[in-house]
Order: C-alpha cells, then sequence, then structure tokens
C-alpha cells in the first residue's frame, strides 16, 4: 500500500498519542504555528499508512520505512519533500525513544534523499529599486504595502515576522525593530532611511484609514502596525499576494520579477549585505538563524556571481 493511498485509513491510538507527543514537545521548544502544522500533517501520513498495514510504533523498523518512503518517491513526491516528511518522522520517533517507547530511532539509520543543490533566488539592486519606487503611495493600502516591502528588504524579515509586528516593535529613534523570531527568539534589526521615510508615512496618515474597527488582537500594548482594508492584522499569505500584486504590475518590462516571494526580499538583503562587505556573523544575527551554516548558503551565492563577472570581463577567462 502506498503511502498516498492509506491517508484515508485512521491512525490508531498508539500511533495518536505518538504524533500527541512529538507536538507537546514541538510546543515545548516554541516552534511557529507553520512548522507545528506542517510535523503534524507529515507524522500522521505516516501514522496511517503504518495502521493500513496493521504496524504501530514499537514494530516499525527501518526495512518499513524504507518501503514508505519508497511509496512517496513512487508517487511523485520531489526529493525536498521526501527529505521533509522524513525529517518530521525522524523526530517522532526520536521523541518515542527518549520516552522510553522505543529501543532506538530506525529512522536515523536512514539516509535522506540526495537534494538537488539550489541557490536561492536573488534580485540585483536595480531590480528591487525598480520594484520599490513603481509602488505609489497615494492610498492607505499603496502607503502600507510600499512600507511592508521597503521593511521586508530593508531588514531581511521573513513573513510571518512582518505580519507578527506591532505599532511598538518599531523604534524611530533608533531606527531599528524588534522581531519575534523562530523559536521566540528576539533580535534587535536596523532599518533603512527609505523603510523609515515609507513607515513613518504609513503610521500618520495610511494605517488610521484602515482602522475603521479595532484590530484583531489589539489591547493597548499589542496593536498590530500592518492592517488589513478590515482592520485584522495582515497574514502571511496576504503578504505573499500583495507582493505578487506588484510584481505582475512590473513582470512586462523586467520579467525577472515575476517569481518574486516575501522570501526573495530576505535573499537578496543577505545578498547585498555580503557584496557590501558585511561580516557573515554580522548577516546570521541580522536574519536570526541559530547556526552560521544556514547563513553560509550566501558565500556561494557571491561565488556564483563573482564566477560569471570574471568569466565574462576577463580576456583570458
Amino acid at each position: 500500500m502506498s503511502a498516498v493511498s492509506s491517508q484515508t485509513v485512521a491512525a490508531s491510538p498508539a500511533w495518536e498519542q505518538a504524533v500527541a507527543d512529538l507536538e507537546a514537545h514541538l510546543v515545548r521548544r516554541a516552534v511557529s504555528g507553520n512548522t507545528l502544522a506542517a510535523y503534524r500533517s507529515d507524522c500522521r501520513q505516516l501514522a496511517q499508512w503504518a495502521t493500513a498495514l496493521a504496524v504501530e510504533p514499537p514494530a516499525l523498523d527501518v526495512r518499513l520505512l524504507r518501503r514508505y518512503v519508497a511509496g512517496l518517491s513512487a508517487a511523485g513526491q520531489a526529493p525536498s519533500t521526501v527529505a521533509r516528511k522524513l525529517a518530521a518522522v525522524r523526530a517522532l520517533l526520536r521523541v518515542q525513544t527518549e520516552l522510553g517507547h522505543l529501543p532506538h530511532n530506525p529512522a536515523e539509520l536512514l539516509a535522506a534523499p540526495k537534494r538537488p543543490r539550489t541557490l536561492p533566488r536573488v534580485l540585483a539592486r536595480e531590480e528591487i529599486e525598480l520594484l520599490l519606487e513603481r509602488i505609489p503611495q497615494r492610498t492607505p493600502l499603496e502607503q502600507r504595502d510600499r512600507a511592508l516591502i521597503e521593511l521586508a528588504y530593508s531588514s531581511g524579515l521573513r513573513a510571518q515576522e512582518l505580519v507578527d509586528l506591532d505599532l511598538a516593535s518599531i523604534d524611530f529613534d533608533t531606527e531599528t525593530v524588534r522581531v519575534e523570531g523562530k523559536g521566540r527568539r528576539t533580535r534587535m534589526v536596523p532599518i533603512g532611511e527609505h523603510a523609515l521615510r515609507a513607515l513613518e508615512r504609513y503610521r500618520k496618515q495610511g494605517r488610521g484609514h484602515l482602522l475603521s474597527k479595532p484590530a484583531d488582537g489589539a489591547d493597548g500594548v499589542h496593536e498590530p502596525l500592518f492592517l488589513s482594508k478590515s482592520g485584522r492584522r495582515l497574514s502571511s499569505s496576504d503578504v505573499r499576494r500583495r507582493l505578487r500584486t506588484w510584481t505582475r504590475l512590473l513582470q512586462t518590462r523586467e520579467p525577472a520579477l515575476a517569481q518574486v516571494h516575501p522570501h526573495t526580499l530576505r535573499h537578496t538583503f543577505a545578498t547585498h549585505l555580503l557584496e557590501g562587505g558585511a561580516d557573515l556573523r554580522a548577516i546570521q544575527e541580522l536574519l536570526g538563524h541559530a547556526t552560521i551554516s544556514t547563513t553560509q548558503v550566501y558565500t556561494r551565492v557571491e561565488s556564483v556571481r563573482l564566477r560569471a563577472a570574471y568569466s565574462s570581463a576577463h580576456p583570458r577567462a
């Protein structure tokens, strides 16, 4: 039975408890809601597959896990998706091992499928300037979008971090933004002059017009910074949608802008800092990466750029 076809089978109580154990562990680690939902979904898929085969958690071994992974690949799942699902399963079984329900974690013996090494998409300085300068600031929504996208590029924030910002998160005196990142790690990130001006204009002119009713979650302290036209806090999907709206207006002139996502602005922020001579450790802190290895991808981006410049300019390249 394939991993996909077994999704209609209800997981057994033992598997449901295993998934609940993992959820409790992830909550203690303060992972994001998106991460929690993804792990839950991936692990329930394994639980349903195993239940359909009458396999309870203690009976799961590396042979069965290889069969499960092979079924995912046979169903057309991309290597990156299979690797993500396997990471969730590895975490699930690690928790079961720590609780004493398994003698060892069989997933540790299973290698993740090799994923193609793709570099993050990055905009050139001319492209990011074109995008930002073409967002007018005539209406409250335009002022909000300009401030939102300026801040995303200026400070390298994730989409979820942007929408989680409150009015009090922006300190105009010190020109910094207080960001609650992954794992509830707090960091202070500088804001550039262009983003500060856009934020100030939105705060003084646009935001009040969007407060047609009390914003969701507003309690006098936690007042959302970025509001929808109905006065609620924006969601990360709203950020993706608004960015897509503005890039579509420009893609006929600049086709490279057609596939821009919020994380593209974060990648662009980091790459432009590296090009400008910023230290990799400083970039790690600004991005809120837990380890330097995550940040090192930008050195590969810069290496590719320098190689291309060398090849096109050196007479004997």
